[in-house]
Parts: C-alpha cells; sequence; structure tokens
C-alpha cells in the first residue's frame, strides 16, 4: 500500500539540497509537529476533557486567555525547550522571551509563536491554529536576548501554521515555495497533500471585520466601497465577504482559492495607542512569509511586511495579505 511523502521524509529530501545540513532543522520541524499533534487532539476533545471557557488569566497584550491557550502554550515548551534544537523561545502568551533551563542542550535555532490562534473561537467549535516562525540564533549565544528575536521576516528559514479543521493540515514554506500536508490519524503522520501551492492573482472575495469600517483609513474605505458597488461600480464585478475571526483559517482559505484578508489601522486602535491589531512577529512576518512563497503578497497597506525592522517583540502591525493584483491595488491606494 501506497503511504505517500510525509512530512520528515519531506524535510529530509529538502535538506540534502544544502551542504553541512545536519539534521538538526528536521528534528524541530518533528518536534513542533509533535507539539501541533497534542494540540489537535484536545481542539478535537474539547469539553469531554474539561479545556474549554476563560482561564481567568490575560496575556501581555491585556487579552483574555482560554484554557487552551495557557495548554497550548505549555505543550509547545515542553516539546521544544530540552530537546537541543533550539537556543530559545518566544510565545505571543508570554510577557518576555523563554529561557531555556541551564541544563537544557543549546541548539542553533529561535523560534516564535502564536499557540493558539484564533482561541475566541473554541468555545463556539469554529477553526483555530497555531502559527509559528524559525529564525537561526546568533553563532555561540546560549541565552538570547530580546534583541536576538528582533529580525526582519527575511530572515525567517522557515514558517508555517496547523490549522484544527475538520481535518488538522500543517502548511509550511522553508523559502522554496508553500507545501500543505494533512494529518492521518490512523498511523499519526503529516503526509504532503498539496505541494508548491499558487495563490491566484485576481480574486472576487474578501474578508475584513466590517464593523470597524468607521473607524477605517480612507484608503480602505475605498476599496470595499468599491468592491461592494460590484458589477455597477468601479471594479466591474461583484465580490463576496468572508471573516471567520482566526487568521489562521482565513489564511488557509487563501492558499486553497484565492483572497485578501485585511486587519488595518483604524482610528480606535490608535486612540488605544496601538499600532495595528496583530503581531508583526508571531502572526504577520510568518503568514507573510507563506503568503510569498505562494506567489500572493503581503504589506502593512503601505510597507512590505517582511521588509520591516522589528522595535519591540509584541510589535503590532496592520496586515494586507493575499492574491497580489488586490494587494497591490489597496496598497496603491495608501501612497
Amino acid at each position: 500500500m501506497h503511504i505517500g511523502t510525509t512530512l520528515t521524509n519531506f524535510i529530509i529530501e529538502s535538506q540534502r539540497k544544502f551542504s553541512g545540513a545536519t539534521g538538526e532543522f528536521t528534528g524541530l520541524l518533528n518536534d513542533i509537529a509533535v507539539a501541533c499533534k497534542k494540540i489537535s487532539d484536545l481542539v478535537n476533545k474539547g469539553d469531554l476533557v474539561g479545556i474549554l471557557g476563560t482561564a481567568g488569566s490575560e496575556n501581555v497584550q491585556g487579552e483574555q486567555q482560554k484554557k487552551l491557550d495557557v495548554i497550548s502554550n505549555e505543550i509547545f515548551i515542553e516539546a521544544l525547550a530540552h530537546n537541543g534544537h533550539v537556543a530559545g523561545l518566544a510565545s505571543e502568551e508570554m510577557d518576555e522571551i523563554y529561557e531555556l533551563p541551564k541544563q537544557a542542550p543549546r541548539g542553533k535555532y529561535l523560534v516564535l509563536f502564536d499557540p493558539l490562534d484564533g482561541s475566541s473561537n473554541i468555545d463556539v467549535n469554529v477553526s483555530v491554529g497555531t502559527i509559528f516562525s524559525i529564525l537561526k540564533a546568533p553563532p555561540g549565544v546560549d541565552n538570547p536576548s530580546t534583541e536576538d528575536f528582533l529580525k526582519p521576516g527575511t530572515e525567517q528559514v522557515a514558517a508555517g501554521y496547523c490549522l484544527y479543521g475538520p481535518s488538522t493540515m500543517m502548511v509550511l514554506t522553508t523559502g522554496q515555495g508553500t507545501n500543505m500536508f494533512t494529518l492521518d490519524r490512523d498511523f499519526g503522520e503529516f503526509l504532503l497533500t498539496h505541494s508548491d501551492i499558487q495563490i491566484p492573482e485576481d480574486t472576487q472575495e474578501f474578508a475584513v471585520n466590517a464593523s470597524n469600517m468607521r473607524f477605517w483609513e480612507e484608503p480602505v474605505q475605498r476599496y470595499i466601497d468599491e468592491c461592494l458597488a460590484g458589477k455597477d461600480g468601479p471594479r466591474g464585478k461583484d465580490f463576496n465577504m468572508r471573516w471567520i475571526a482566526s487568521m489562521v483559517a482565513e489564511v488557509h482559505r487563501i492558499l486553497t482559492r484565492g483572497g485578501i484578508f485585511m486587519y488595518p489601522l483604524d482610528s480606535k486602535l490608535q486612540s488605544k495607542g496601538q499600532t495595528g491589531k496583530l503581531r508583526l512577529m508571531y502572526e504577520a512576518n510568518p503568514m507573510a512569509f507563506i503568503i510569498e512563497q505562494a506567489g500572493g503578497a503581503a504589506t502593512t497597506g503601505r510597507e512590505r511586511i517582511l521588509s520591516m525592522s522589528p522595535a519591540a517583540i509584541h510589535q503590532r502591525v496592520p496586515v494586507v495579505l493575499g492574491s497580489k493584483n488586490e494587494v497591490d491595488r489597496l496598497t496603491g491606494y495608501h501612497h
């Protein structure tokens, strides 16, 4: 019986293209996959194992944490902190970077992760996911500082996400295209199901939280007004709107059939002293890497996300990503 290409085999074959590859990167991705499998199992069980509802705590952004936010964060730390492949970890759910225990072996990678994106959807049984980004650690540094994590998105070694939906799927890029793997629960392996994904350059579908329309900047209002005008408007075609409130699910749909996702800057965010909603290091950078490797585009509305120089580990930015021609159009309106 044909098994197919497992995630491990895919990474090993990819690493063979690079001289001097040690297998450490393969081991790291395997450990991330193990963490995602565990989270997937918990999401699937839900209230059967008592992991729904709030945890009674807030994260560094002042957001109410769900029980599974906290549990997922712990799962990632347990999976990565002692594997010898990483020098440091950073999570959206932790105020500061996580320093490895003194006795833990050190590796040459830094991992940033959002352990459970879209966790507001958990209690209503809507898709959620995990996002991760991998950077090279500075040579010879056993205890990296926050500044060691603050690298532009162009320096990512790899990025990916795991979607916990009707099936569990992992999407990964190592800078050589974007590939999709589906978890076969019968024998517990991620199998390659879509290779070298390409996003259509044009689309008739947009995703945005329209309840914020009155707070948007003029370029975004103009773009959405033109979409809503349909065939009789300046675009000459009808658009559909989608909104799941889970970035992983939104990006997955775009990778599958095209579209544009927007969480733009607005006056409500600015009144709170925020420069955007989504986190550059944990959400925007990894998703921008995945999208660009699939032929799409990702900007803040004003500049390419991957070219930004991070100023803080929890920095927020506006995000516009997806089908290239639509992203370019909206970015052009900002200019």
